[in-house]
């Protein structure tokens, strides 16, 4: 993922071409969301009403059907925000 600052807001995107090969490719579309969901939950300051601008590129991912579902998506991207923050100095929240 590459993590950019934002004028405002959050924005999630996948990138244009990312394949992943997993079936029902339905799934993925949930799995990204929690992703981005989990992203978003790190990004947050709640006691104020706003979420740190930035904008997320999902570059690259994996999924099998052992351990692929929303909650581990989500899970990933708690960590790859908390991960972004750290590589900026930003404190966690």
């Amino acid at each position: 993922m590459d993590f950019e600052p934002a004028a405002e807001g959050f924005a999630f995107e996948v990138a244009q071409g990312l394949t992943v090969e997993y079936e029902p490719a339905e799934d993925l579309t949930r799995f990204f969301a929690a992703a981005a969901a989990g992203i978003e939950e790190q990004l947050s300051l709640p006691e104020h009403g706003v979420v740190t601008a930035t904008r997320v590129v999902l570059r690259r991912a994996r999924a099998d059907t052992f351990g692929s579902h929303e909650l581990a998506f989500k899970i990933a991207g708690c960590l790859a925000a908390r991960k972004a923050l750290e590589c900026t100095g930003e404190p966690r929240l």
